[in-house]
């Protein structure tokens, strides 16, 4: 794993426990959005791997969905939890005050935590 990659996982288990909290406090929008964005820079570790690096989510769940899901590295779900977290992010960042009910940020966070945990199983391997 290089440090690039290292440091994206940090900032992911930084994320998942910032949603942690704010799911806590009630704060479900914003847990959401933190749930999703450690699903993302898990992503963003994976693609790393292979020397990619994009700019928009957009490429980013389209790279991880050819070269980790296609190619049966990463099982399918995977991918439905980010492009689904990317959506959920959206209403709750964007939407009305309350826009993402408790049980669907504590689903993302459970997302999140099974992406960092596949992020330990396969990014610890030795290449």
């Amino acid at each position: 794993m290089t440090k690039d990659q290292s440091d994206l996982l940090e900032k992911a288990k930084e994320s998942l426990k910032a949603a942690k909290m704010l799911a806590n406090d009630g704060f479900y929008d914003f847990a959401a959005s933190r749930a999703y964005y450690a699903m993302f820079y898990v992503a963003e570790a994976f693609l790393l791997g292979k020397g990619m690096a994009f700019s928009k989510h957009a490429g980013v769940h389209s790279a991880f969905g050819k070269h980790f899901i296609k190619t049966g590295l990463v099982p399918q779900e995977f991918h439905t939890y980010l492009i689904h977290g990317m959506e959920i992010r959206h209403a709750g960042d964007y939407g009305t005050v309350a826009s993402v009910p408790c049980e669907e940020s504590e689903s993302q966070i459970s997302h999140a935590e099974k992406f960092i945990e596949l992020a330990d199983q396969f990014l610890s391997k030795p290449s």
